[in-house]
């Protein structure tokens, strides 16, 4: 029905208003009267001037024009069409100020032009319907809203940020657990191994009270002491026992880290008795034997660590095996080495035998003192690899080699024995410092004692000062390295 007088009943929505659901276009038909294009003082097509009741009709139209006027055109397309080449009214033209001004959570779109779905007009190729303005949803991100907007899809409120949010916070909690899980795996793995190690130490009394140094000293210890597990062979089978082996670690705060030898023969004065260094420890005790090597270097005794030599045999068995060099054909009665010139992959018996042998070597201790060094710096290289470290079983096996032959000092703790592998790592490597002290006599005679190694003090002192304050350059030091 069209409305024909003004008396007409006004809640009677013309056809143009009708909800686009529930009717046709007529693509032929004129445009009703009440939706035909007016302004004030505007004329039609015949330059006609409106009536007061089409003005009316106008101002309604405009009343319910969507404030962006973004749709606008879509709704009258047919009615232009009927009309001809009409200029669209103002109320029905896209405002640029208005489609840019953001809508609010008061603007409402009303019902009768709010499409369901995009469709075409009659008269136009592809102009299909957009919203006029995006719903004003709080829980609705802005990107999803320009989205909307701009015509690229339809989101139901809310659903961008359970679709894109939840998922996220979701594997957030999962992964957060994961990490929590592992970390404490970690700690009683650790808390574990710490426990286990601690209670497996054989401590003694080592530590002297004299006065802190700024650098941290490890004094390393090798025995000759029987136990009854190992053969050693040779001729040279002592009573008692040895420390033939006698090696400062030292690493600074900063600095290249550095592991010197002093010769096993090395004259020493003890309570005004003279005898060698490696004898101190079994008739003075184990304090009067750090005492003399603090003497020695001027650094203290931070920590302690003595393995007897059946021990080595052990760890180099239990690592399958190191790779040694030397470049002399040996057949030592004495150690039991046999030995041909070059690079071999030697067991624990070979190892031991290669770090004892001296009488077939040209330079004697000396020359031992450098082949302690190297199964030292094999054992630290082989231990701390990649094929030992994941290798659970060769790692449980050498802990308790190492540590069944091993005794330290009352203050040594499994982190400690870590920071001790580090440092033996370091100082054994390009960078670090590894050598022998200096001397001035290595033939030394005194009735009594024998042929003793009379020691440069002061260069020795020195040497240690530099050690300690890292400012000694990498490389080899001691009187052999320098001749």
């Amino acid at each position: 029905m069209t409305q024909e007088t003004s008396g007409a009943d006004q809640n009677i929505n013309p056809p143009s208003f009708v909800p686009s659901a529930g009717r046709r276009q007529r693509p032929s038909a004129s445009a009703p009267q009440s939706f035909a294009p007016a302004r004030s003082r505007a004329t039609g097509s015949s330059g006609a001037r409106r009536s007061g009741d089409d003005a009316v009709e106008a101002s309604s139209a405009r009343s319910i024009t969507p404030d962006n006027g973004g749709s606008a055109d879509s709704v009258t397309s047919s009615s232009q069409h009927a009309v001809g080449a009409a200029t669209p009214p103002p109320s029905f033209s896209p405002n640029a100020r208005r489609a840019a001004r953001r809508s609010t959570p008061g603007d409402a779109m009303p019902q009768s032009i709010a499409p369901t779905r995009a469709r075409r007009s009659s008269g136009s190729s592809r102009n299909a319907v957009r919203p006029a303005s995006t719903p004003a949803d709080p829980q609705m991100s802005r990107p999803a809203a320009a989205s909307l907007r701009a015509g690229r899809g339809s989101i139901s409120p809310g659903a961008g940020v359970a679709r894109a949010v939840r998922p996220r916070h979701r594997a957030g909690r999962i992964a957060a657990i994961a990490v929590a899980v592992l970390v404490a795996a970690l700690v009683v793995s650790v808390f574990g191994a710490w426990t286990w190690v601690n209670g497996r130490l054989n401590k003694a009394d080592w530590l002297t009270d004299s006065a802190d140094t700024p650098a941290s000293t490890w004094l390393i210890l090798g025995s000759d002491e029987r136990d009854g597990s190992t053969d050693y062979g040779g001729v040279d089978d002592v009573s008692g026992y040895r420390t033939d082996t006698i090696l400062v670690l030292t690493k600074p705060k900063s600095g290249a880290s550095s592991l010197i030898s002093i010769p096993r023969d090395s004259l020493m004065n003890v309570d005004g008795q003279y005898m060698k260094i490696n004898s101190v420890a079994q008739f003075a005790g184990n304090k009067a034997l750090v005492g003399e090597i603090e003497t020695l270097t001027g650094q203290r005794i931070d920590h302690v660590a003595q393995i007897k030599f059946g021990g080595l045999q052990e760890v180099v068995n239990a690592l399958g095996g190191i790779e040694l060099c030397y470049d002399e054909d040996v057949q030592d009665a004495y150690s039991g080495l046999n030995w041909q010139a070059g690079c071999h992959t030697a067991d624990g018996a070979t190892a031991l035998s290669f770090s004892r042998m001296r009488y077939a070597d040209a330079q004697g201790d000396f020359g031992r003192n450098a082949r302690q060094r190297q199964v030292i710096a094999a054992i630290v290289k082989k231990a701390s690899s990649a094929q030992t470290l994941t290798n659970p079983a060769k790692v449980s096996k050498l802990a308790s080699a190492g540590l069944d032959s091993l005794t330290v000092d009352n203050k040594t703790t499994p982190f400690t024995l870590l920071s001790m592998a580090l440092a033996f790592k370091a100082a054994t490597g390009s960078n670090g410092v590894s050598g022998s002290v200096y001397w001035s006599d290595p033939d030394y005679y005194v009735d009594g004692v024998g042929s003793s190694v009379l020691l440069d003090d002061a260069k020795n002192t020195e040497l240690f000062n530099e050690l300690a304050a890292g400012t000694h350059a990498a490389g080899t030091v001691g009187t052999l390295a320098e001749s």
